[in-house]
């Protein structure tokens, strides 16, 4: 085990699949005490176990990032266990495509209230006890669709921008506070994850067949290669750590040139 964030207490949202997970994994290998968080219980759990089979240090809590109720629990329990908070990734999210004017406001809502209010809430609230206890970093999960537009895509393309900029004025308000908490996001391209699966079935092709993954990538992708979740989790870990210490208000794009 390596020590890039080793003594650091990191809190990872949407823990329990995906770049989360991979997060989660990455983050306790180099040392960090990880605090994973989802509803999907039973998978939460398994990543839990899994770092603690490889000697890491883990524990999971269930979290509903729409609810200020749950953040300001998840917080205070960290806080009185550890003492500490000194990361956290807001990577819950979910991804719903649809055409523009077939969206009901429900999808629209539930798509804000996860990706944009759950990293509001994230950033309220774990901001103090960074402050008080020295500082920390905060990585926001953003996406290429944060920073270009796509069809049938437009709603998620809101949430993610609005991410983005939420970021940067984030970073702004504590850099001039002297907060030391640095903030920035984080917008991977197409890579193999669950929420390719969760999409809406057919809603990114108006034919509604389903969407091959690898093959979406080996088109759009100038390396015609599909990334994997530990290729964001590396990002993650490098904002996370020391070695990003003077990084603040910026977007690292990992995304195989995708965006270029």
């Amino acid at each position: 085990m390596a020590d890039r964030v080793a003594g650091k207490v990191a809190i990872v949202t949407g823990g329990a699949s995906g770049i989360g997970r991979a997060c989660s994994l990455r983050l306790a290998e180099e040392g960090a005490e990880v605090v994973v968080t989802d509803i999907q219980d039973g998978a939460g759990k398994d990543v839990v176990a899994e770092i603690e089979r490889s000697g890491g240090d883990a524990s999971f809590l269930h979290h509903d990032v729409t609810s200020e109720d749950e953040w300001v629990a998840v917080v205070a329990g960290v806080v009185e266990r550890f003492e500490r908070l000194d990361v956290l990734v807001n990577n819950a999210g979910i991804g719903i495509g649809a055409s523009i004017i077939e969206m009901s406001l429900a999808d629209w809502q539930r798509q804000q209230a996860i990706n944009l209010d759950g990293v509001f809430l994230g950033i309220k609230h774990c901001i103090p006890p960074m402050r008080d206890t020295g500082g920390g970093s905060i990585v926001n999960m953003s996406s290429v669709a944060g920073l270009k537009g796509s069809a049938r895509l437009a709603a998620y393309n809101a949430t993610k921008g609005g991410v983005r900029l939420l970021t940067k004025g984030v970073a702004l308000e504590s850099a001039q506070n002297r907060w030391n908490v640095r903030v920035n996001s984080v917008h991977p391209g197409i890579i193999d994850t669950p929420i390719w699966e969760t999409v809406v079935p057919g809603s990114l092709r108006p034919d509604g067949e389903p969407i091959d993954v690898s093959a979406m990538a080996e088109t759009a992708v100038p390396t015609g290669v599909l990334g994997q979740p530990t290729d964001i989790a590396n990002g993650v870990l490098f904002l996370a750590s020391d070695d990003s210490s003077y990084i603040t208000g910026t977007e690292l794009v990992i995304d195989a040139g995708l965006s270029a």
